[in-house]
């Protein structure tokens, strides 16, 4: 989706998925990630929050497009005891990360992001759409860590690390499933 703000120092809000498989052969998990089609970085998936929609809504969009997931397909990681349902109003998932970064270098635009940390235990079952970045892949923590820098940015592979670090403390962090939430 298009930039909303376009004026310098303006702020557009996105909605970001880090997408943790645990489905490997050797139980060690991975997260996916993609190279961004204007910066040429691995990146998590996501895309601009739209006037007309939720966060959430943002992302069951995004996730579709980008990876192929529904959020049926997938748990999001909570902290544990998260209200998911309220009344007269829409409770959204906790994000993992919510942080504001420039866009690109010249650091004239920015967006907030509201990046959720998502589960899945299987490939998605949905094609791509079209002109989506393909090139996808997924990558252990150790794998993270040796990732050069011009190959991800120093913000996501931190976010990632924190990510990896969460899914290891089920004192805090408690899988749920995105039913549970309104889109």
């Amino acid at each position: 989706m298009p930039h909303i703000h376009t004026n310098p120092g303006e702020h557009d809000h996105t909605a970001s998925a880090y997408i943790i498989r645990t489905d490997s052969s050797d139980g060690e998990f991975r997260i996916m990630l993609h190279r961004h089609k204007k910066l040429g970085v691995y990146l998590q998936f996501g895309g601009h929050i739209e006037v007309n929609e939720t966060p959430w809504q943002a992302m069951k969009h995004e996730l579709l497009e980008e990876t192929g997931y529904v959020l049926d397909d997938l748990n999001v990681l909570q902290p544990i005891g998260t209200l998911t349902k309220l009344t007269n109003a829409v409770a959204h998932p906790t994000p993992i990360c919510h942080n504001t970064h420039a866009f690109d270098d010249s650091a004239s635009h920015f967006h907030t992001d509201l990046g959720y940390l998502l589960v899945a235990d299987h490939e998605p079952h949905n094609q791509l759409a079209e002109g989506e970045s393909e090139d996808i892949i997924m990558l252990t923590e150790a794998e993270i860590l040796d990732l050069p820098e011009e190959e991800v940015f120093s913000n996501v592979k931190e976010i990632v690390l924190f990510c990896f670090s969460a899914m290891a403390d089920d004192s805090i962090w408690e899988q749920v499933p995105t039913t549970r939430f309104d889109s």
